[in-house]
């Protein structure tokens, strides 16, 4: 079959991206090796369960921005979304409990509250970055593509704030921890935390204008969404088909297809046809796996090949749990980011230190009658889930010992949750690597360093003639919202030429 743009990958990436080639007239196939679409995002359902393989808050969906610009386009309605005010609480091991609110004058009573030891410095802390944040977030909106714009561009997407613009060039190598000076090691952990959760690096390492970024969505707001990111997977999915584009399911792809001048010209799949691409392929894959299984190292140059080495991803050990709605309505919020240990005297390892629990609402529980669902994530070194495994059985030995320690930092950091929640199922990285076939089971993208955050990021255009990256691990990161500011970008970048 021959199209005009082929797809590879059906994330949320590779579906807005498909989305839009669609309703703007591209032939374009969608190929996605699972029989489910949504990528990282698609739920897990067992025992009349429906659970979220995240912390269910979504960004940016507020008239005008990325989500909004993008259903714009398209032929179907956005999924149904609610503002959740707050959207979060961070957990301190004192039992302190910050509530992340968009009522600023709420918030800045919350940290003078719950950090009077360095109050007045906590909250200018958040009142530049949000200040700086939410005018980097108002430039990529006007102009995607802010990696790669041109001088021309960049002054159409910070005007009329110019001295903001210049503030933000002289700050692009600074870390987050160069702007926490003089708060105490309970406020630095309550970033690192929210930090780790959303940006996947921790202050010493964040770049600040990243985190700058994600505090600032705290002004926007964030949402839960009806359905869950399959909600939007599905709506997504029913677009590309609305607008004549093709989606194929249980289609593992091989390898790129070059013509005789080393353009991607196609895929060749696992069971041996090739499907062609007279204008562009699109890789939803991550970077190791876009060049080193679907490009091919021979194919890669090698500065790119080195880069690969150098850079790594996290991983997620998931707990999938059932909670009575009586357990459910002893819990304060229904997404809790926990430091369960403030790890004084030692850089902040969140593998050790932090998880993340998050329950669907009262008005769509995702269970049984009277259970809810709900997800606990705790970050997890990746290789050691595929090292010295000689059989199944050291698998699951490990997967059980990881279990009972999580379980009892778990009821240290929520204890109302008591002892009666059923444990559903759980997921290690070998489980996101035997579902997704990304590298190592990496998700969530890379951890926004500078090394890897804005110019330095890896670009949607590969040095492979006619292939284009999109995903969580391209400019500008991780996240639903970045993911489909990629998309929007490949799609403007694919459509323009």
């Amino acid at each position: 079959m021959a199209y005009e743009v082929v797809v590879v990958g059906g994330g949320i990436g590779g579906l807005t991206t498909a989305a839009l080639l669609a309703a703007r007239g591209v032939s374009v196939c969608l190929l996605e090796r699972q029989s489910v679409l949504g990528g990282c995002l698609a739920p897990f359902e067992k025992f009349g369960y429906s659970f979220e393989n995240g912390a269910g808050l979504f960004a940016l969906w507020n008239p005008g921005e990325i989500h909004d610009r993008i259903f714009a386009e398209l032929a179907v309605t956005a999924p149904e979304v609610r503002p959740l005010d707050p959207a979060y609480a961070v957990r301190l091991p004192d039992h302190s409990e910050i509530a992340v609110t968009s009522n600023s004058e709420m918030f800045d009573a919350n940290l003078r509250a719950n950090f009077p030891e360095c109050a007045e410095r906590a909250i200018n802390f958040y009142r530049e970055a949000e200040t700086l944040g939410n005018a980097l977030l108002s430039a990529i909106n006007r102009v995607p593509d802010l990696r790669n714009a041109g001088l021309k561009e960049k002054l159409r997407a910070f005007f009329p704030d110019l001295r903001t613009a210049a503030r933000l060039r002289s700050l692009a190598s600074d870390t987050t921890a160069q702007h926490l000076a003089g708060v105490s090691l309970r406020f630095r952990r309550f970033i690192d935390a929210q930090l780790q959760t959303f940006a996947q690096s921790s202050a010493d390492d964040c770049a600040y204008l990243y985190a700058c970024a994600v505090l600032a969505l705290r002004t926007r707001g964030l949402f839960e969404m009806r359905g869950g990111g399959a909600a939007l997977a599905a709506t997504l999915a029913a677009s590309i088909r609305k607008s004549g584009g093709t989606i194929r399911l249980n289609t593992p792809a091989l390898r790129l297809a070059y013509d005789s001048e080393g353009r991607a010209a196609g895929v060749h799949l696992l069971s041996g046809e090739t499907v062609s691409a007279a204008r562009a392929v699109v890789s939803n894959l991550s970077v190791w796996d876009t060049f080193g299984k679907l490009a091919g190292l021979d194919r890669t140059p090698t500065e790119i090949r080195k880069r690969l080495k150098s850079v790594s991803g996290s991983g997620v050990y998931l707990l999938f749990l059932g909670v009575s709605e009586a357990q459910a309505q002893g819990i304060s919020t229904d997404h809790i980011i926990a430091v369960t240990d403030l790890q004084d005297g030692c850089a902040y390892d969140p593998t050790e230190a932090q998880l993340t629990f998050a329950i669907s609402s009262q008005t769509e529980p995702r269970g049984p009658a009277g259970m809810r669902a709900a997800t606990v994530q705790m970050f997890t070194d990746v290789e050691q889930w595929f090292t010295y495994h000689e059989d199944e059985s050291e698998h699951e030995q490990q997967d059980q010992t990881t279990l009972e320690g999580l379980w009892s930092r778990l009821h240290t950091a929520i204890p109302e949750l008591g002892d009666a929640v059923e444990v559903i199922e759980t997921a290690t990285p070998r489980t996101w690597y035997e579902t997704t076939r990304r590298k190592l089971g990496m998700v969530g993208g890379l951890g926004q360093s500078l090394p890897v955050f804005g110019p330095n990021s890896f670009s949607h255009s590969a040095p492979i003639p006619n292939l284009f990256l999109v995903g969580d691990t391209v400019f500008p990161g991780a996240g639903v919202a970045t993911v489909s500011m990629s998309a929007l970008i490949v799609a403007n970048l694919i459509t323009s030429r």
